[in-house]
């Protein structure tokens, strides 16, 4: 059963490799009652459980990540159809989930913020 301090420590893991991104106007939240981090008010990121987050990504996106790293990404009946992916967390390294947390980031982030991020 997943505690509030393992939760916690992925959290605080999720913003420490965030802020690492430089991913600007993130704001920590929740979504659906647990932690999340969101951009223009949309959750991109939030934590499940002690062993799994979930991403915001594109569907056609899904299919291949699981294909790559089915020991990472996974999907269940729930997010079938949805632009949501589980992951699980300890089986990630830091860089490939920085990766994976701007591309959820890009996914959610209104155009005009988006477009100010990529220039640079």
């Amino acid at each position: 059963m997943a505690t509030s301090t393992d939760t916690s420590v992925i959290f605080q893991r999720l913003q420490r490799v965030v802020a690492e991104a430089r991913l600007p106007e993130v704001e920590v939240s929740t979504s659906y009652g647990t932690p999340a981090l969101k951009v223009g008010g949309k959750a991109f990121v939030s934590v499940k459980n002690a062993e799994t987050i979930v991403l915001a990504l594109p569907i056609d996106h899904k299919e291949q990540l699981i294909e790559m790293a089915p020991e990472i990404y996974f999907q269940t009946d729930h997010y079938v159809g949805w632009p949501s992916l589980p992951l699980r967390i300890a089986a990630i390294g830091d860089d490939e989930l920085q990766l994976r947390l701007i591309q959820a980031w890009r996914f959610r982030a209104p155009k005009k913020l988006r477009a100010t991020f990529d220039a640079g």
